[in-house]
């Protein structure tokens, strides 16, 4: 593996199974269709992996768009490996952005995400991220194959994401009461707001610092930091590793409170952002 850019120290290799994982997925996908390159975005080219809890983001660029036929053998792909792989497979999601498409960051492409063929965007940091850091597992980079992202239009996302995104989630109290909301809403204002300030993109893991610098509710740090940085479940007294790290987590009640601490802080957090970096 290689990363996209020089600059950056590339990111240390994958365990064992993860890179096996990847090497059956390229053979995979060679044999289905017209591949011209693999890269690895998130928090595999970030440096921010944690095996069977982070998700494997990929970006599979074809020579053409796929065919009925060659849809159907790629969902076939990711299901084999997904029901055979473990946690590392059943979180693999890949973009297939085709060398035909329009150059429009909004233009949707074919995607496997959450256990299903769908349409998605390659968003701006998304593309930022391949730029800055991605590794190319095949193929060319992205700086051969994909156009640079402006600072503008990362800042117009980010704030789009926010304004349109991010704060009316925050009417729906339901939403909250998942471990899922509260890590990325409070991991992509902290992102966000590090955006803004100076242009660089951060790994979820340099999020929770942010965080606390914002006033994001300590205990609910302490709870993300556990589950997404603590122990493994299979390790010995788990229990008591939750009750350290999270004081609350064990309470019969904490997704409810947890939900309540989460939503009164990102509510104005959120809207002194907009009103700071877009005037809203």
């Amino acid at each position: 593996m290689r990363t996209a850019t020089e600059a950056r120290r590339p990111a240390p290799a994958p365990p064992p199974s993860t890179a096996a994982l990847l090497r059956a997925f390229l053979t995979g996908l060679q044999e289905r269709v017209p591949l011209r390159a693999l890269w690895a975005h998130g928090s595999l080219a970030g440096g921010d992996y944690q095996e069977g809890r982070s998700d494997l983001d990929l970006i599979a660029v074809l020579a053409r768009p796929a065919t009925p036929q060659e849809e159907r053998r790629l969902a076939e792909l990711h299901r084999g490996l997904a029901a055979t792989g473990g946690p590392p497979a059943r979180a693999l999601h890949c973009a297939y952005p085709d060398r035909t498409a329009p150059d429009d960051p909004a233009h949707p492409h074919l995607a496997w995400a959450h256990d299903e063929l769908t349409h998605r965007p390659l968003t701006p940091v998304t593309r930022r991220e391949l730029h800055s850091f991605g590794l190319v597992l095949y193929g060319d980079g992205p700086a051969a194959l994909l156009p640079p992202v402006t600072d503008a239009q990362l800042t117009a996302f980010v704030l789009a994401d926010l304004r349109g995104f991010w704060r009316p989630a925050l009417e729906h109290p339901e939403y909250w009461l998942r471990d899922i909301w509260v890590d990325l809403g409070l991991l992509t204002l902290a992102r966000a707001t590090v955006t803004l300030r100076n242009g660089t993109l951060i790994s979820k893991g340099h999020a929770l610092p942010v965080l606390a610098g914002l006033g994001a509710p300590a205990q609910v740090l302490a709870d993300i930091r556990h589950r997404r940085y603590g122990p493994p479940a299979s390790s010995p007294a788990p229990a008591a590793a939750a009750t350290a790290g999270a004081p609350e987590a064990h309470r019969a009640d904490w997704p409810a409170r947890r939900a309540e601490l989460t939503r009164a802080f990102l509510g104005p957090a959120i809207d002194r952002t907009l009103a700071a970096y877009g005037n809203g």
